[in-house]
């Protein structure tokens, strides 16, 4: 998970958490009408009955899942820094195996994302001339948001593992601070 960054600004920690639970519960709920939509608008084979209709209602679909996610954007990498720290820092017998497998394919995502950013700056120089609203922007942005789906579906498929890792990482016993000591039973006081 390189490149990952991590703050112990826990105010602004929590603030990541709660926007990554937001992206969670939206990016849910816009797969959810999707697949209730295409189940609908689908032959058993799984053509679309339009394929025009179809394809406007997944590019709403993508720019929505694109609209949910920039909130979190900002501390992806800090929320991929931090859980990164936390499993390292984990009890062996605490750590779920399928943890490293899911935020190595948020960091991919996260990076395919950074990738598909970059790609867009350059798309929109290129067109100078071409301005929000206009047919051939609208088409350009439709494009990048489609290329973006996966990866974000990525973030709402795995995104929860960041949150089970924390909240294994508040439960388990803090490598900084030993185990409180046992006070002495009155038999123990006796015995000594």
């Amino acid at each position: 998970m390189n490149g990952s960054t991590i703050t112990f600004d826990h105010r602004a920690h929590r603030e990541f958490l709660g926007r990554l639970r937001t992206y969670l519960r939206d990016g849910q709920r816009i797969l959810d009408a999707w697949n209730a939509y295409s189940d609908e608008h689908t032959d058993l084979d799984g053509w679309p009955h339009d394929s025009h209709a179809y394809g406007l209602r997944a590019s709403r679909r993508d720019a929505d899942t694109h609209t949910a996610f920039e909130p979190l954007r900002d501390g992806a990498r800090h929320l991929l820094g931090t859980v990164e720290t936390q499993l390292a820092l984990l009890p062996e017998g605490q750590v779920q195996s399928r943890w490293v497998y899911q935020l190595g394919l948020l960091t991919t995502a996260l990076d395919r994302l950074d990738e598909l950013d970059q790609q867009w700056l350059e798309t929109q120089d290129s067109l100078p001339s071409v301005t929000p609203g206009t047919p051939a922007y609208e088409d350009a942005l439709a494009e990048h948001h489609a290329e973006e789906w996966h990866a974000l579906d990525e973030w709402t498929t795995h995104g929860k593992t960041i949150l089970e890792v924390n909240a294994a990482a508040r439960k388990a016993p803090s490598p900084l601070a030993p185990r409180p000591a046992l006070a002495p039973t009155p038999r123990s006081r006796a015995r000594a």
